[in-house]
């Protein structure tokens, strides 16, 4: 029994092989998607446990939050900025949901973020969407969920106009640009409720300000903001 069963398992590996999404490598637990050695060097930055940290301080003054985090440094050239392209470019939702469970153990393990309602994806332009085939954030979300056992409100925040790039824009450009390009849906779902607004990535928190501001104009509404990276130290 145990030949027939490692020869099935040698039989799947070769025509479905389990790789890991890093480095390629098949030696990896079933179920993971990155092997021992990519898993340890993934650069956790451990901001959920501490308040005042790096991402709360982009906000301070601008935005209302209770509490931010970044789960990993972004850098390029890096495992992460391999496994965030993964995500937006190579249609790996795997990976994205992996890493959003990696950050909602991250936030369940502070007891910073146990009072959250439900978790808000941050939209994209929905003819970007569509040409991707889903929305990276809502991906996260996905992962996240799972594992903070806490809803994905997926049609209440949405994005009412196109936006050009903010690559190459600097800060006031960057909030000039989205200011006024996002609009609430079914607005009854998050009266009273601490939502938790999820990107992939973080740099001048422009366009978080913009929608996180949207948010809490709802009556009630308390926010937190939490993305997979940032390149804030």
């Amino acid at each position: 029994m145990l030949t027939l069963t490692s020869l099935l398992s040698d039989f799947k590996q070769l025509f479905y092989p389990h790789i890991c999404s890093g480095c390629g490598t098949d030696i990896l637990s079933a179920g993971n998607m990155l092997c021992a050695k990519c898993f340890v060097t993934l650069p956790s930055t451990l901001y959920a446990q501490y308040a005042n940290n790096p991402i709360e301080k982009i906000f301070s003054g601008r935005l209302k939050i209770e509490a931010a985090h970044a789960e990993f440094y972004f850098a390029k050239e890096s495992l992460i900025q391999h496994l965030v392209h993964q995500l937006k470019y190579k249609s790996n939702k795997e990976i994205g949901i992996y890493l959003g469970e990696m950050m909602g153990r991250s936030m369940q393990n502070s007891k910073r973020f146990h009072s959250v309602d439900a978790l808000i994806p941050l939209p994209m332009y929905p003819d970007k969407e569509r040409k991707r085939g889903y929305n990276q954030a809502a991906v996260i979300c996905e992962g996240m969920s799972q594992v903070m056992n806490v809803p994905v409100y997926n049609n209440v925040l949405i994005r009412g106009r196109f936006t050009e790039t903010q690559t190459k824009k600097h800060r006031t450009e960057r909030w000039e640009n989205v200011e006024g390009s996002f609009a609430i849906k079914n607005e009854e779902r998050i009266r009273g409720k601490h939502l938790l607004l999820v990107d992939d990535v973080i740099t001048t928190g422009a366009t978080l300000e913009a929608s996180g501001s949207r948010l809490l104009k709802i009556e009630g509404v308390k926010l937190s903001i939490a993305t997979l990276t940032t390149a804030t130290k």
